[in-house]
């Protein structure tokens, strides 16, 4: 039977134009360079990879601590990639906030990001910052598979643990994954599966074995966790943190768990679109997402990822990544690879 494929991508656009009284507060200690109270007029736009919670949060405490109006447009990682190039001779955005490393890695060889070296990325791990500083991380997510509890046991299944378990004839028509062409969760779960198998051609085989597994390919990386709460299918596969997001939101029926023969990870990050407006605005939001006050806002918000300023306390339900088996993710060869990887999933897969 020939199952429904994505639906028509809706892009959700939140937009919070939000004022503070206090410009003492203009520069806190992750300051742009200038301090100057002339360099932050104006209202940054935000494209935001962040769920909607995490996201106007963000934006809130931005505009609190340093005094600069902004308002924040949410999509997911490749749709805010496809509206970057689209809006390449125009950009309606200075600054892109959240969503895998290897789409910002695209977007820099298409010419769409500008150099920015933030001082207080210093003390970030260069393995998750560009060396030339068109992206920078503020988080690391592993890619986990959330289970249905009720469905195992209805089924007589144990929790997937390996990527073998998910050809599971039981599980025929019960997995939700996004799709790589708007999701960089799908497109990180992909580029995983490749290096584990460790061949192209044996890693794309196994995503056509996977293919009749999957009952829908949604838009949003995060949304087959809900879905599997809802039992509205029995396996996701989505970033770790998402499926503890879930259950501390009171979805206790899910289960998760990770590949025993490796698993990815993506590098959340942050730049700077090229020819922006307001860049010295952009400079300062860029500044403020290292410090430790904006990562550490994601625990209070529900996003539970393990954070990259190694001077910012993350969350407790956070992921040890030394507990699990991670892939070697390359996240520069991801990024020069994305877009023939997602061509040739959409000719070869999901035809």
């Amino acid at each position: 039977m020939k199952k429904s494929w994505i639906g028509k991508v809706a892009v959700l656009a939140l937009t919070a134009a939000l004022f503070t009284g206090c410009g003492s507060n203009a520069t806190k200690d992750d300051s742009n360079e200038s301090g100057s109270e002339k360099k932050l007029d104006g209202k940054l736009t935000v494209y935001v990879g962040f769920q909607e919670d995490h996201a106007l949060k963000a934006i809130e405490l931005f505009t609190k601590e340093t005094g600069i109006k902004a308002e924040m447009i949410r999509m997911s990682a490749g749709e805010i990639l496809a509206k970057v190039r689209a809006e390449k001779d125009n950009p309606q955005a200075s600054v892109w906030y959240g969503g895998p490393a290897d789409t910002f890695v695209q977007a820099t060889e298409e010419g769409l990001l500008e150099a920015y070296k933030s001082p207080v990325a210093e003390v970030i791990d260069p393995k998750y910052k560009d060396p030339d500083g068109y992206w920078t991380g503020v988080y690391v997510g592993a890619v986990g598979i959330a289970s249905n509890k009720q469905f195992l046991e209805k089924n007589g299944l144990e929790a997937p643990d390996s990527w073998e378990d998910l050809l599971d004839p039981k599980l025929k028509g019960e997995i939700v994954m996004a799709s790589p062409a708007s999701s960089g969760t799908a497109y990180t779960t992909i580029y995983s599966i490749l290096k584990v198998l460790g061949d192209e051609e044996k890693g794309f085989d196994y995503l056509k074995k996977l293919h009749p597994q999957v009952q829908q390919y949604t838009t949003s990386g995060s949304a087959p966790g809900r879905m599997v709460g809802l039992g509205e299918a029995g396996v996701g596969i989505l970033f770790a943190h998402d499926i503890i997001k879930y259950q501390e939101e009171g979805y206790d029926n899910l289960i998760m768990t990770f590949p025993e023969e490796g698993t990815g990870y993506e590098t959340g990050s942050i730049g700077i679109i090229k020819n922006s407006k307001n860049q010295e605005l952009a400079k300062a939001f860029v500044d403020w997402s290292l410090g430790t006050s904006a990562q550490e806002l994601g625990k209070t918000v529900g996003s539970f990822q393990n954070l990259t300023n190694p001077n910012a306390v993350g969350p407790e339900q956070a992921v040890d990544l030394t507990k699990i088996k991670l892939v070697d993710y390359d996240i520069k060869d991801a990024g020069a690879q994305r877009q023939r990887l997602i061509d040739k999933w959409n000719a070869e897969v999901s035809k």
